[in-house]
């Protein structure tokens, strides 16, 4: 045979065998072994779970098997390692697998939290990843210890996350938790009570219950906490609800917020014993429930290219096969399977391409390298499962959160949480509320500002201000005509200091009013100061002044006039000095301020829901009672003594006529009583300050006008009558009266001279007479001598009347007997007349010749 027919039979030869060996090469996959941790019958439930689970695990297998290279050219060989829900048993189950063969990179399953927890600590020493798809626990998140897990479920600590951002989008500050006692719930309430607490949100309560969840209820109940926040799963709903129920913890008042871990469904289908299924329906109407969803929201084909109506028919027929009820976790444990199968194909294709064009010749990756390889693979997890994007940050799954309102028998999504971009999205048209509204974390508060209205404002600081007018208007007049005001009253300076207290006193009115406006803290300080001191300067003056004026008559009346003056003086200047004393150190060391005085709630009329709670704004320091303590402990005293004195002089008749003692003991008895009203009214009334600023107001300003009108109101008729009839009468008056007594001088002056030279006469005439005689008839210079030493400033006139009452004819007035007479009157009469420094008696004396009594006649 020729050299060419022995190509075309080797030709022939290798088609067949390409044509018959091909396909078989086409189909080999090579095997990835990875573990299957799962509980497998043992336990209750546990049978139903791991059931529930194949079918959606076995068509995962299926559709990878579908798919093109390179994930087509390997094959997810599943190897059961029963946990029985065992930490100390998987863990051996575990190390016993790992030593028989073959070489393992990746766990799939976990859905025991104790199992899972220490299995995973363990993985980086392994060099193992594990993808589960149940390790929901918040505790697992915590990447320090579990780097090397990941699961298609998202943690239960989004569902807290959800609730925190419901919270806050409808501004509840105060919430009550209820939890179930069991495994998890402990984590999951400590991750929500953290997640609270950053959100300065209160927890008021925390309420746990095993059996009784009534009891549970009640306290929350007693508490007054409308918002509460239920972790329980959903065959406890009935139970609570019932309770609910039964305690009127439902309806337009309060919200509900299931938060319970997983995707499990309500369960309020089951009649609880004591409720009918409609009790049931309406204490449930209205609660939200947060979920993890289980399928995505979108209708398109993912990375298996099944649709999710495609996946759910499937897995339906698939479970009815086995004959085994659903498991919430089938959709998340399709989407493990292929986390898993991707990575593993990802690390494989890896190695073979490090493998074929490493430099060296015949290298291998070694288990530690491969995990990590396997690992950066897990986590740059990419693909659209059944469950929605799936992919991890920061180890955790990103997905959303379903927010199912219960409304009538079913529930309406109303709202979804998104775990990446952590933001709630809430469809309002669907969300309803029994009240109107959402309901109130708490009763609800309304702040009234008590204050003083403008109009009550305007009339008193318009009375004060008319008063204060007519205060200057009398101070005025008591400084321009102030002898003549002497004249009346004998003390015009007290007079004046009186009006300047009333003014004071008066000025407190409106500055008291000012406690509504918005100013600035010094400005308000400082307002507090002047209301302090215009009050209490003005009060203390002004009763220093009456109890002045009284003390006098009262010294007048019992005690020696020449100490009264003194006296009067001394009580005038200690009270102000007293009263400057203690004001001056409550300015110093503890300055009143302005503060908020909160008082007691009311109940609101339009709204049962709500009460109102007034404030007020006031002027306080520190130590406010200690101080008011003091101030009234002086004062006090002084105001009964002042009364007690004002008491013994009602019926003293005083001098001049303008005043009037019974006038001036109703106003000391008028200034105590609306002292001691206003101190009691205010304390009364602290809780109502337009009552209290009304109140001290009215008693201020009556107490002023009293006293204008009962101590200066006769007093200025007096001056305003006299004034203007008795102006031109009396100056003629003191001029005739200076010209006469000008004449009466001269007079005087000129019979001193004929005196003195009478006196000469006499005394020569007489010295010769002997010296005994003087004595004996009671002259001589001796006895002139006496005369004039005891003779006062008083001029003393005297007369000498005979037997028939006519006066002696002065032609006799150098017979010897009338000598001794006329030096005993003479000698007095010469010193007034030769006064050197006046010249004789002054015009101004004249008062002396008014007075009877001043004249000695015989």
């Amino acid at each position: 045979m020729d050299p060419s027919g022995w190509l075309q039979v080797a030709f022939r030869v290798l088609l067949v065998c390409w044509l018959t060996v091909g396909p078989v090469l086409a189909q080999f996959r090579h095997p990835l072994p990875v573990l299957w941790i799962m509980p497998d019958g043992s336990g209750l439930g546990r049978e139903n779970l791991t059931a529930g689970v194949i079918p959606a695990v076995r068509m995962a297998l299926q559709d990878l098997e579908k798919q093109p290279p390179p994930m087509g050219n390997y094959e997810i060989q599943l190897q059961l390692l029963d946990s029985q829900c065992d930490p100390a048993k998987a863990l051996k189950a575990l190390f016993d697998a790992m030593w028989v063969g073959p070489r393992y990179l990746l766990l799939l399953g976990g859905v025991c939290p104790p199992v899972t927890a220490l299995i995973a600590r363990a993985l980086p020493a392994l060099s193992l990843v594990q993808v589960s798809f149940a390790a929901s626990s918040p505790s697992l998140s915590n990447r320090r210890w579990y780097r090397n897990l990941f699961s298609t479920m998202p943690s239960d600590r989004v569902l807290n996350q959800a609730a925190v951002k419901l919270l806050q989008r409808y501004k509840w500050k105060k919430v009550g938790l209820v939890t179930k006692e069991g495994p998890g719930q402990s984590e999951m309430m400590k991750d929500l009570i953290r997640q609270l607490l950053k959100a300065d949100i209160q927890l008021v309560a925390t309420e746990s219950f095993s059996e009784d969840a009534c009891s549970t209820l009640k306290k929350l109940k007693e508490r007054d906490i409308r918002i509460i926040i239920g972790q329980f799963d959903g065959d406890s709903a009935s139970e609570v609800f019932c309770c609910a129920y039964r305690l009127n913890l439902f309806g337009a008042r309060y919200q509900w917020i299931v938060a319970a871990g997983g995707p499990a469904r309500w369960g309020l289908g089951l009649r609880h014993s004591g409720c009918t299924a409609n009790s049931l329906l309406t204490a449930a109407d209205g609660s939200i429930r947060l979920q993890i969803r289980q399928f995505s929201s979108k209708n398109t084909p993912g990375i298996s290219g099944r649709t999710i109506q495609n996946y759910q028919n499937f897995y339906l027929r698939q479970l009815t096969q086995v004959r085994s009820e659903v498991s919430p976790l089938h959709s998340f444990a399709y989407d493990a399977v292929w986390v898993a199968a991707r990575a593993l194909s990802q690390v494989m294709e890896a190695v073979k391409h490090r493998e074929k064009y490493s430099a060296h010749r015949n290298t291998t990756v070694s288990k530690e390298e491969a995990g990590k390889i396997l690992l950066e693979a897990v986590k740059n997890t990419y693909f659209e499962g059944v469950t929605g994007p799936v992919f991890f940050r920061n180890g955790e799954r990103m997905s959303s959160i379903e927010l199912i309102q219960f409304q009538g028998s079913s529930g309406v999504l109303v709202g979804e949480f998104n775990t990446s971009t952590q933001q709630l999205r809430l469809i309002d048209n669907r969300l309803k509320f029994k009240g109107g509204g959402p309901a109130r974390d708490q009763t609800l508060v309304l702040l009234q500002h008590r204050q003083v209205s403008i109009i009550l404002y305007s009339i008193m600081s318009s009375a004060a201000a008319f008063i204060i007018f007519i205060t200057l208007i009398i101070l005025c007049v008591v400084i321009f005509n102030h002898k003549r005001w002497l004249l009346i009253t004998g003390s015009a300076s007290q007079d004046e200091l009186l009006l300047l207290g009333i003014i004071l006193s008066s000025s407190s009115v409106p500055l008291s009013g000012l406690n509504g406006v918005s100013l600035p803290d010094p400005t308000l300080e400082i307002l507090c100061s002047a209301r302090l001191w215009t009050l209490s300067v003005g009060h203390a003056v002004g009763f220093a002044v009456l109890f002045t004026k009284t003390w006098r008559v009262y010294s007048l009346c019992s005690i020696e006039q020449k100490t009264h003056r003194q006296h009067t003086s001394c009580v005038l200047l200690w009270v102000f000095l007293l009263d400057m004393l203690v004001l001056t150190s409550w300015q110093i060391l503890d300055p009143l301020r302005w503060v908020m005085l909160q008082h007691s709630s009311e109940n609101n009329p339009s709204d049962q829901d709500a009460i109102i709670r007034p404030y007020s704004e006031h002027c306080s320091s520190t130590n406010m009672d200690l101080w008011l303590t003091a101030v009234y402990g002086y004062k006090a005293p002084l105001l009964g003594l002042g009364c007690f004195v004002a008491w013994n002089i009602r019926t003293a008749e005083m001098a001049p006529p303008a005043v009037n003692s019974k006038l001036l003991t109703l106003c000391m008895f008028a200034v105590t009583l609306s002292s001691v009203s206003g101190v009691s009214g205010s304390l009364l009334a602290s809780h109502n300050p337009p009552v209290q600023f009304c109140l001290s107001s009215i008693l201020i300003l009556s107490c002023n006008i009293f006293i204008l009108s009962s101590l200066f109101g006769p007093q200025m008729l007096y001056v305003l009558c006299s004034s203007s009839e008795l102006q031109q009468p009396c100056e003629a008056a003191d001029e005739e009266d200076e010209d006469e007594l000008s004449r009466f001088n001269q007079q005087l002056k000129i019979q001193s001279l004929q005196l003195d030279v009478q006196i000469e006469t006499i005394t020569m005439q007489l010295s010769d007479m002997s010296e005994p005689h003087w004595f004996l008839h009671g002259t001589g210079p001796k006895y002139a001598a006496a005369v004039g030493s005891q003779s006062t400033h008083e001029a003393q006139v005297y007369f000498h009347r005979d037997s028939e009452g006519k006066v002696s004819n002065l032609d006799n007035i150098n017979s010897p007997e009338h000598v001794r007479r006329r030096l005993s009157v003479q000698l007095p009469i010469l010193h007034h007349s030769y006064l050197p420094v006046i010249g004789g008696v002054s015009s101004s004396s004249s008062s002396l010749f008014a007075n009877q009594e001043d004249f000695l006649v015989t």
